[in-house]
This record gives structure tokens, sequence and C-alpha cells, in this order.
């Protein structure tokens, strides 16, 4: 995953300024989208799972153009290639997928329609209002010509008071890469089944949601959303407690050069905070340069919202590898924070504190 926190707007006089690179990059994939029609791909929803509250919800997905299925008989190998593709289009080929910008999609959802419009990289992440009971639900999502394909939906109970927020990237997993490289492998190349779990982590998430009853799991990450399905597949082969995944998209942005990794997850954070306000969040992190600013920053402007920060120490190896540790010292502002190398350990600490 890239963190690109560290982006920066563009100069003016810029001769690729970033009003520029986004006409760019949507009328690259106009060319591609007719390429692909004439090929016969055809669109294919992916679905993520959502959440929502008291009389709403918010719906996550993208829309893609994808190989349509093979009428003939399949080998074994060739079904496991398809399978596989319905999955997600894990590795590279999430990323040489064509987005299809605006499309428009239909939510079916307890007996009732939406109809929505995705962004120019084909992400839906809207809100619709309707009530539902609390627990997990299951939304149908199609577009015109797409297969309907199904998300699952976590509405959160309003008398439920605690969460888990969790980053990804040396928090659930360990990468032992360098940053400017992390990205490009764990996108391109590596599947789930060579992602490395970090030790005591699933079981440490798996006790603090089933010790708080109805406790929402959200993992935070600077990622982009063409990895979800294969993120999804590590937590869940890995025994992670299901949660939310909140993402971001790669490429310009109307009024950026790059999407900012940084603002992504204090964008998320205060929304969580306002859409949650009876929530307090265990806030699961590394020290691995940002992790640390970031909730404490949230803590500081919301600390009725956060029950403790629990920060994963990186090896010496893995700090150097991370471009270095935060400078943030613990227990910064008066909220409980854990420190330690493994999930076991931070365990220890969280039960100290009363929060595990």
């Amino acid at each position: 995953m890239v963190d690109s926190s560290d982006a920066h707007e563009a100069p003016k006089s810029s001769a690729l300024s970033p009003h520029r690179a986004a006409r760019i990059e949507d009328w690259v994939h106009a060319r591609r989208d007719r390429r692909a029609r004439r090929r016969g791909h055809q669109e294919t929803v992916i679905p993520y799972s959502g959440y929502g509250g008291d009389g709403w919800v918010r719906i996550l997905c993208r829309v893609l153009l994808s190989r349509p299925a093979d009428p003939k008989p399949k080998s074994a190998r060739a079904r496991r290639r398809e399978s596989r593709r319905e999955q997600g289009l894990r590795g590279w080929r999430s990323f040489t997928s064509v987005p299809v910008g605006s499309a428009r999609v239909t939510i079916e959802l307890d007996g009732r329609s939406f109809d929505v419009v995705a962004d120019r990289g084909g992400v839906v992440d809207t809100v619709v209002q309707i009530d539902l009971s609390p627990g997990w639900h299951t939304a149908t999502l199609r577009t015109s010509t797409s297969k309907p394909v199904e998300a699952a939906l976590n509405i959160i109970d309003p008398a439920v008071t605690f969460g888990v927020l969790s980053d990804i990237d040396d928090t659930v997993m360990v990468t032992m890469l360098p940053r400017p490289l992390l990205a490009a492998w764990n996108t391109f190349v590596l599947d789930e089944h060579a992602r490395i779990p970090t030790p005591g982590m699933a079981v440490l998430l798996e006790r603090l949601a089933s010790s708080h009853e109805g406790a929402p799991v959200v993992y935070l990450s600077t990622g982009a959303w063409n990895v979800a399905p294969t993120l999804s597949r590590f937590l869940s082969r890995n025994l992670y407690p299901s949660g939310v995944l909140l993402l971001t998209d790669w490429g310009p942005t109307t009024d950026r050069l790059f999407r900012s990794g940084r603002d992504h997850k204090r964008d998320n954070l205060n929304r969580l905070a306002t859409e949650f306000p009876n929530i307090r969040w265990l806030l699961v992190g590394d020290d691995g340069q940002h992790d640390e600013e970031h909730y404490r920053e949230f803590a500081l402007a919301h600390p009725e919202n956060v029950a403790a920060i629990a920060i994963r120490q990186l090896s010496p190896g893995e700090a150097v590898l991370a471009g270095g540790r935060s400078k943030i010292d613990d227990g910064y502002g008066g909220v409980p924070w854990a420190y330690a190398p493994d999930g076991s350990g931070l365990a220890d600490q969280l039960s100290e504190l009363g929060v595990l």
C-alpha cells in the first residue's frame, strides 16, 4: 500500500497541472472503455462491506469492465482462474481493469430501490436513508447490464459505545519492505496467501470484538480500492474479525495531482466521530511514521471518542524499511496509550487499562 500523505499539490505553473492530469486520466479511461466494450467486456460491480446507523447506511462498491465468463466447459484450473476474477480481479489485473466512470448503480435493500452514480473512478461511496434493524444485512447491487451482486452491511446499534479501528500495513500484516516499494509489491505481485499476519493481532482484534457485543470493526488504510477483495480474503483467511474496509482511489483528482493519504485517514476518522458520537474507538496502528500522529490529532479533537490508542512497535529492521519511527510521546493528551511489538503484548496492556 502506498501512503501518499506526503504528496502535495503541484504548482499552478506546472506543465501538467492537477486539473490537466485528471482530464488526461479521464480521456485514457474513455478510450480504454470503448476498446474493452468492443472486445465484449461487460460491466461488473465489485461489492464492499458497508455500515450504517439509525436511519441511514453507507454503501461502497466499484464498477469495472471485465471479461465475460466463457460458456464452454472448463478445466479445474480455468474454473479457479474465473473464480479469482469474479472475487475481485486480484493483483496487477485489478489495476488493468477499466473503471466505469459515472456508472449508474441500482441498490436494492429491504424492499426498496435506490439509484446512485459512481464517481469518475467507478467508485460508489454514498449514504442512503433507510431504517434497518441493528445487525448484518445484505444489499443487492447492479448496473443495467451487470449481474446482481450482494454487499454485506453492518448496522450499528445506537446502544453500542465501543468500536475498533485498525490500520493494515505493518499493523495486521507484516510487510518488511521499503515504503517506496510497498505499494507495488503488495498490489501487483503478492496475493493473500503470501502475506504474513502480525503475530497475535488477529487474536487481539477478535477478543476485542467478542468482548464488546455489537462493536464495529473498521480497517482504515491508504491502500487502493483495487486491492479490497485481496485484503478481505487475507483478513478472513487469518481469522481477523469481520469488518468494513475504508480505502481510497489512486490517481489524480480534480484539484490535486494525487490523493492525500493523510487527508483520507483524517476525513474518515472525523466522519466516524460524527456518525457515531456515542462510540469510543480503540485506535490500532504502528509506530512506522504516521499512525501515532493521525491518532493523536484525532484524540485531541475528539477525546470523548477515543477509548485508547494501541501501537504495534516495529522491529529495528521493520523500522528502517518503514523510513524510521514517529516521534510522538506516549500518553500525550491524557488518552491511554499501549505499546508492544505484537498482539499478545498489546492485549496485556489493554487488559490493564480495562479496555479488554
